[in-house]
């Protein structure tokens, strides 16, 4: 189905009328997106909001950026340490039954969305277990040893509360495991 002009312009007047108490046509723009203006563009501005005491001492501080605008694990990055970063590795684990794996019962996939757990194997060469400084945030892990320095932003935010560490001094490993702490898991399990 083929629109003319008139067709369009006809279509466009309905839905925005153009005024009709302007005293020149040359006033008038000639179409409707020809009416549009950048101040049209985005969401309408709203009234100023009151702010409390304590954002009022926030605001009056000469810090560049607030606490919120900086990712979790940023302090323990450090461009100027000159430790190499180990090999690492980030492997899935879920938790499934026969029912699972043979009758699709649960509607579990191979996909991260369906695994509980986080596994993050860090091969730590010529290191002693007591020489390993772990630190697990929500959604940062950081791995120190004196040789070794890892800081890694988690896929995944998980419970820092709840995760176990594992090593392995024949391998020079260390395993942790985390438990996946995500918003909709509720849908996925």
């Amino acid at each position: 189905m083929a629109f003319d002009v008139g067709s369009i312009q006809a279509l466009a007047d309905l839905i925005t009328p153009r005024d009709q108490d302007s005293d020149s046509e040359d006033e008038k723009p000639s179409g409707a997106m020809a009416r549009m203006n950048p101040g049209d563009v985005g969401p309408k501005n709203r009234a100023p909001v009151q702010s409390t005491d304590s954002e009022a001492k926030n605001k009056n501080t000469k810090d560049i950026w607030a606490s919120e605008d900086v990712n979790e694990g940023q302090e323990f990055e450090d461009i100027y340490d000159p430790r190499p970063q180990p090999e690492y590795d980030i492997v899935y684990k879920q938790a499934i039954s026969s029912e699972d794996m043979f009758l699709g019962m649960n509607n579990k996939t191979n996909a991260t969305s369906s695994c509980e757990d986080m596994i993050v194997k860090i091969q730590l060469a010529d290191t002693r277990g007591s020489d390993v400084e772990l630190d697990v945030k929500d959604k940062f892990l950081s791995c120190r040893t004196p040789k070794f320095k890892l800081g890694l932003h988690l896929p995944h935010p998980v419970d820092s509360k709840n995760g176990r560490a594992q090593w392995d001094g024949d391998k020079c490993l260390l395993t942790v495991t985390l438990q996946m702490n995500r918003a909709y898991d509720f849908v996925n399990f």
